[in-house]
This record gives C-alpha cells, sequence and structure tokens, in this order.
C-alpha cells in the first residue's frame, strides 16, 4: 500500500469499525478503504448480542451478511422477587464470524489485521513499522480509554463457552439471573445456548473498581454450571472491564482524545449505551450515519460525527442518572433491586431502554413509584460528583 492514497482509513476493528468500514464499501464500493486492527482478528474476542426491534431496516440490512444465532421464543429473566419470559426475539454474533464476514466482504486490499498504529492524523496514519499511509479521511475507533473527565463505575465479566456432555435443555436466553450470590456489587449471570450442548455463561458484575479477579470468577462459573448439571469442554472464554458513564465533561473528554482533522467514533468516542453497555444498535446506527456523509472532507466529517456524539451525550443523559443511583444511592448489595424492580414494567419499554431509545413516558414510568434506595441517598446521588473513571 506504499506510494498509494488511500480515501478513508478506519483505525481500529471492533465492531464499531468494522461495520463503519463495511458501511462505507456498501455505499461507495468504489472507495479506496483499509481496516487497521492491531489484533490479529477483527472484532477481538467478544460476543455482540441484541434485541431484534433494536435495528430499523437499513441497519438489518447491513447486520444481515453476519451469521447470527438467533433465539425467537423470548428470553427469560431471574431475580429473588420474581422470573419473567419476555417475548421479545433475540440474536448474537460470536467475534470470529465478524471477522470471517469482514473479510468476505470487504476488498482484499482493504484487510490490515495485525497493523500495529504509532500516530494518526488528517493526513493519514504511521504504522509501529514506520510505513506511512496517506489517507483522504481518517476515521478513530479504537478502544475506548479510563477518563478523568469521566465518572462512573465498571462492568466487569467473564464468559465461558461450554460444550456439555450431553444436553443442557435450555431453550432461551437468560438475560439476567441475579438469584446469584451479591458479592459487593450487582451481580447476575448471563446464558446463551447456542446448540443443543453448547451454551455460554457469562458471570458479570457493576462493581465500583476495575478489578477482574480471573480465577475467582472462573470458580463462580464453574459452581454456577455444576449447580445447573452442566458439565463438559471448555471451548473459548472472554473477559471485559467496561466503563459505566454516570457523567462528567463530555467534551474536556473528546477533546483530550481528538486529532484535528480525524473523526472520533466508536466507544472511544462516546457511542455507547452509558449504563448497560449494549453497544449494537448504537454502532449500526453510528456506521449508516459516517456511510451516508464519507462523501464529506476529512474535517468537515469530524464535524458531522463530534455533532452526532455530543447529541448521543445529550439524549442518554437519562441513562447516567439511573447509573448514579446504581452505584452512589444503592447499597452495593442491593443494588439488584433497581434491575428487580425495573424488570416489572410492560416489555416495550424495556426493549427500548436497551436500544437507548427511551420517550419521555417510558421515563416517567421508570422513575414512577416506590424508589428502589432510599430518597436521601438518592437526592446525595444526583448531587455528588461521582467517582472519576481511572484505573488506578
Amino acid at each position: 500500500m506504499n506510494g498509494r492514497t488511500l480515501d478513508i482509513a478506519v483505525v481500529g476493528g471492533g465492531l464499531a469499525g468494522g461495520l463503519i468500514a463495511l458501511a462505507i464499501h456498501r455505499a461507495q464500493p468504489h472507495s479506496r478503504i483499509a481496516l487497521i486492527e492491531a489484533g490479529g482478528s477483527f472484532g477481538g474476542n467478544h460476543r455482540w448480542s441484541w434485541f431484534t426491534g433494536d435495528l430499523d431496516p437499513a441497519g438489518e440490512a447491513l447486520m444481515a451478511p453476519f451469521p447470527q444465532t438467533v433465539w425467537p421464543e423470548g428470553n427469560i429473566v431471574r431475580f429473588p422477587a420474581h422470573e419473567r419470559q419476555l417475548a421479545g426475539e433475540y440474536r448474537s454474533l460470536a467475534s470470529p464470524d465478524f471477522d470471517r464476514t469482514l473479510r468476505r466482504l470487504l476488498p482484499q486490499q482493504a484487510i490490515m489485521a495485525g497493523t500495529r498504529v504509532a500516530n494518526l492524523s488528517e493526513h493519514g496514519v504511521e504504522l509501529e513499522t514506520g510505513e506511512k499511509l496517506a489517507a483522504r479521511k481518517v476515521i478513530d475507533c479504537r478502544d475506548a480509554v479510563p477518563s478523568e473527565h469521566l465518572t462512573g463505575g465498571w462492568q466487569v465479566f467473564m464468559g465461558r463457552h461450554l460444550r456439555c456432555d450431553s444436553p443442557h435443555g435450555v431453550v432461551r436466553p437468560v438475560i439476567m439471573d441475579a438469584t446469584v450470590e451479591q458479592p459487593g456489587a450487582y451481580r447476575f449471570v448471563y446464558v446463551l445456548p447456542l446448540g443443543p450442548q453448547d451454551i455460554f455463561v457469562e458471570d458479570t458484575y457493576y462493581a465500583d473498581e476495575p478489578r477482574l479477579d480471573r480465577a475467582l470468577l472462573s470458580e463462580r462459573i464453574a459452581a454456577y454450571c455444576a449447580a445447573h448439571g452442566w458439565t463438559g469442554e471448555t471451548v473459548g472464554e472472554e473477559t471485559g472491564v467496561l466503563p459505566v458513564i454516570t457523567g462528567g465533561d463530555f467534551a474536556a473528554y473528546r477533546d483530550r482524545l481528538a486529532v484535528p482533522g480525524v473523526v472520533l467514533a466508536g466507544a472511544r468516542g462516546g457511542f455507547t449505551h452509558p449504563l448497560t453497555s449494549y453497544t449494537t444498535p448504537i454502532a449500526v446506527a453510528n456506521a449508516l450515519a459516517i456511510a451516508s456523509q464519507a462523501h464529506l472532507a476529512g474535517e468537515e466529517l469530524a464535524c458531522f460525527v463530534d455533532r452526532r456524539a455530543q447529541d448521543h451525550w445529550r439524549a442518554t443523559r437519562f441513562y447516567r442518572m439511573l447509573g448514579k443511583m446504581l452505584f452512589d444511592a444503592a447499597e452495593p448489595e442491593r443494588r439488584f433491586k433497581i434491575f428487580e424492580r425495573f424488570y416489572r414494567l410492560p416489555e416495550p419499554l424495556i426493549e427500548r431502554f436497551y436500544a437507548a431509545r427511551s420517550t419521555r413516558l417510558d421515563q416517567l414510568r421508570t422513575l414512577t413509584g416506590k424508589p428502589p434506595v432510599p430518597i436521601p441517598r438518592a437526592i446525595a446521588a444526583l448531587l455528588g460528583k461521582g467517582r472519576p473513571l481511572v484505573q488506578g
């Protein structure tokens, strides 16, 4: 690629970057594009899930080529006070399938996995090897980073793909099983039946600190599986520590990371659900929006995406407020009460919540009734600054 000028360089081949590259290629098939990823595969080691209603027809079309596991018979949540079956169809995409599909659909010359970037600017990308790639537009979709400009807590998780010795008998996904021990955080187990003998079990915590104890979480997953009679071979594991944003100075956050003339997108650019970390609907919508404006000059496209980021920050204020209630008002062992109450609400409201599309009426309905946290603590939480989102 030396000596050639790219039309667009997308740096970071996770969900957001991969979808942006694919959406641009679909909209402008003759554009010279590169998808640059430090890891050896696109998407890393992750699993993304969403409800079918989260995507509009254009979003469905963008995601259609990716192999998906689909559960049309609904999903289940479990809490100490109640269990509920929800009707919404649920879908999931594994990162190996994401990687294979991108490699098939993007031009061969666009595939640049296993390529580390040293610097980027509005004029192109410099690789760690010293090679320089000129580009008319650069889109930064690298990983999100902790920031003293944001406040909140952390979502810590470990997931395990187990191939059982015999059929596990699970038909529907269990989105939240919060009947488990609550050890100083909101803990729940997430279960996806991937096949008659394949099951994915994830242990998740809404915790004050970004500590991931692999040995402890592994033991707890093993104990959960044993309690349900699931034994077999571990096919794969994944772990993560994600920020749960409750507030902060978003403009200062973006200014700290921004490179003049470079588009700042993906989770790094603030395009996440502040509370749930469900990113697929947001990543899809953003990819389509960027592709629709990919004809703009680099600086104009960067300004367009910056406006979208600011709009997204304003539109998700409600979820950050709930996050403050979760982390700063609720006792850690009783944080499950907030979700336990939430999951008694109408199902369409719940689905709009996960897609970050709650209406004003949804918000009012969510806040109406007996609060799941003491009112004085809730007031103190709303007035407080929150904990800086830094890993120290």
